[in-house]
């Protein structure tokens, strides 16, 4: 396995070039910067450069890990990049021996690229593959590896049969696009099926990484294999879709403009949204007043109802949480058999079994009144002032 760039750059290489100018996709890229001996605070001052492919789905609106304000906010500095958690450091670990076990079981040698490549046309558009290879049909193709856990197995389909995927001629494929003048997102990319096994698909979000990928290299294909739960291995080829690729163009030069012109995303309920407003407004004007636009009326009656509901199931968690501590008295730990567990007893709500604690504990905490009053100028020398803003909505008659 070549574990450096081929002369630093994927189109020194003839078969990739070739395969690329076949379909009139041939590369157009640079080489931003080599990524061998890189440091990783250096390779994320990079990524800001631009959307990488793991950002697409993100700036799509389908993430589950971060919204799109959260990665506008990254990408302006506003916040400090996430840290990567225990699952990506593994699945960084554990990257070569996908590529390994996909050699193993296929013979076909992946070859790694140590760089994050920019597109010339689309000069937003990054690109950090974690390797290519050869196809006998479509010539060099990109190589993606994943890991994942056992609970997302489902997302990846409920066999490990492996064939192959092309969501560009239809096989079972659904993109519900929604662009108008305010708003333009993927609300829902779905990989479907593919081939003969109804349960093989491959998650959403590495569907849209992947045509990202093609799209700045050019490529007509890509494999992407996963170890799930550390003993279910998978892979699929995953063909070109120039549809799919377009509605990605259009919604991350959005994007992207919308980064370099200050324009934010339309704001959600995450808490980056939250962090967004109290950096761009920290303070307010004081004995200021607006009238605010007919839309607000709408935004009252969402805020009024979600407070109610908040209100309701606050009183009904609390409910349930009272009864069940009466029923444990001065029981530390109770247990709940679920229906599976006990036999001949299919009353049970809980499928399997529930432990409930309620521990008695030792809290020391700092009694400020009375510091306040016994050193008052002590106090004051380790006292710090802040500025905040109180949101209320109220109704006046």
């Amino acid at each position: 396995m070549d574990n450096k760039i081929m002369d630093d750059t994927l189109k020194s290489n003839p078969s990739v070039e070739s395969s690329a100018e076949s379909t009139g996709n041939a590369p157009s890229f640079n080489i931003l910067v080599n990524t061998e001996n890189i440091s990783h605070a250096d390779w994320l001052s990079y990524r800001n450069l631009g959307i990488g492919g793991s950002d697409a789905s993100v700036v799509c609106g389908i993430s589950k890990w971060k919204s799109p304000v959260e990665l506008y906010m990254e990408k302006k500095g506003m916040l400090p990049p996430t840290e990567a958690g225990e699952a990506a450091y593994w699945g960084n670990r554990l990257e070569d021996l996908v590529k390994e076990e996909f050699t193993l079981r296929t013979g076909i040698e992946v070859m790694s690229f140590n760089a994050i490549i920019q597109s010339e046309k689309y000069p937003w558009m990054l690109a950090n593959i974690d390797g290519y290879c050869r196809h006998p049909e479509l010539g060099s193709v990109i190589f993606e590896a994943k890991t994942a856990g056992q609970y997302m197995a489902s997302e990846w389909g409920g066999g490990n049969d492996n064939v192959s995927c092309n969501v560009g001629e239809g096989v079972v494929r659904d993109v519900v696009v929604a662009c108008n003048a305010g708003d333009s997102a993927v609300s829902a990319v779905s990989a479907g099926s593919f081939g003969k096994n109804d349960n093989v698909k491959i998650p959403d979000a590495y569907m849209l990484q992947l045509q990202h990928y093609m799209c700045v290299t050019g490529l007509k294909g890509a494999y992407i294999a996963v170890l799930i739960g550390g003993n279910d291995f998978r892979w699929q080829l995953v063909h070109r879709d120039e549809e799919l690729i377009s509605m990605l163009i259009q919604i991350e030069a959005k994007f992207w403009d919308g980064v370099k012109n200050d324009i934010p995303p339309e704001l959600d309920g995450s808490d980056a949204s939250s962090k967004f407003l109290n950096q761009y407004f920290p303070s307010s004007v004081p004995d200021s007043t607006m009238i605010l636009p007919d839309d607000a009326s709408f935004l009252v009656e969402k805020y009024n109802y979600a407070s109610d509901e908040i209100e309701k199931y606050t009183v009904f968690k609390q409910e349930a949480e009272n009864l069940l501590k009466q029923m444990m008295g001065d029981s530390e730990v109770g247990i709940i058999r679920g229906s599976e567990g006990v036999e001949g007893s299919p009353t049970s709500l809980i499928k399997d079994d529930v432990i409930i604690t309620w521990k008695s504990f030792i809290q020391e905490r700092l009694d400020t009144k009375a510091i306040k009053s016994d050193h008052p100028t002590l106090c004051q020398r380790y006292t710090n002032t802040t500025s905040c803003r109180r949101f209320s909505v109220k109704s006046v008659n």
